[in-house]
């Protein structure tokens, strides 16, 4: 058994998306793999590679209770744990023969790169189970589901998540001006429970800061104007930084940049977006200037 599952960046509604902001995800090129046999013994031998085939965590898990019974990382086999044990509340046939397998999962990018490690893994596990992705994430972990949503999805979507309902539509988001759009990763990795957290504490208008995203989310879906779409991506980032009471990627390391670079997911860390009306080498040249080498274009990241 073979499944894979995208990464992904949210282009709009960072924080907001957890209290009904409409957020524009995008589902990355590159993802998460994992490939199950079956086995004589009556354990699970996992494994998980890292982007160059290198293995990063090695378990042999008790199907009893899916806690280890050999691990190299604790913390990791606590996840792994979680999500087994939730996957067969959900469907109480899942791993119920006692088959051994051995699983082996794949990153198709850097671990710290911030692209979904967690969430295809779920989306992953989800598959392998039989049942709702979705539902498996609300049951592990505090997010809203966009990263999910986006594990399993054709191309860019719509997410929108209340107290009723969690609903993402596929949309058809490819602006004219794609060439324009780069990805940079900062190379700071941050804790999303943490930034969450913190959002929770600091933010008192969610609803307001909701109505706010929104509404700048309809308008860079359906803007065609390249000028247009870099001033609601500041207008995004300047509303973002007021709530949060944070200062703007621009302000603290660009300052002297021509385009508009945005924050995408928890701020300060993982990757950022900008805008460039030069050319794709002094784009480049203008990153590396800053130390930041990694400079992918729209094209390349985006499914």
């Amino acid at each position: 058994m073979n499944y894979k599952a995208n990464g992904k960046l949210l282009l709009t509604g960072e924080y907001a998306v957890l209290d009904g902001a409409k957020a524009l995800a995008l589902p990355t090129k590159l993802g998460q793999t994992m490939a199950i046999k079956k086995t004589r013994g009556s354990d699970l031998v996992w494994e998980s590679l890292d982007y160059e085939g290198n293995s990063w965590f090695k378990s042999t898990i008790s199907l009893m209770d899916f806690s280890p019974i050999v691990t190299t990382d604790e913390a990791v086999s606590e996840r792994l744990r979680k999500l087994l044990k939730n996957a067969v509340r959900l469907n109480s046939e899942f791993l119920s023969k006692w088959n051994g397998f051995k699983v082996e999962t794949q990153l198709g990018f850097p671990r710290d790169w911030g692209l979904g490690s967690s969430s295809t893994l779920t989306y992953l596990i989800a598959e392998w189970a039989d049942v709702h992705p979705l539902m498996l994430a609300m049951k592990s972990s505090n997010g809203s589901g966009y990263d999910v949503a986006c594990a399993g999805a054709d191309g860019p979507i719509v997410f929108q998540s209340d107290d009723q309902a969690i609903n993402y539509t596929p949309i058809d988001f490819k602006p004219a001006f794609h060439d324009k759009l780069y990805f940079i990763h900062l190379g700071l990795k941050q804790s999303t429970d943490d930034q969450i957290k913190y959002y929770l504490k600091q933010v008192k208008k969610k609803k307001e800061l909701s109505l706010k995203i929104s509404e700048i989310t309809e308008n860079i879906m359906e803007t065609t104007s390249f000028d247009s779409f870099e001033k609601l991506l500041c207008q995004h980032e300047d509303t973002i930084s007021e709530a949060l009471n944070l200062p703007k990627a621009s302000t603290e390391k660009f300052s002297d940049y021509w385009g508009c670079v945005k924050s995408l997911g928890a701020w300060g860390g993982d990757f950022i977006l900008a805008t460039s009306s030069k050319s794709k080498e002094e784009t480049e040249e203008y990153f590396e200037s800053k130390g930041l080498k990694t400079v992918i274009a729209y094209e390349d990241m985006i499914i």
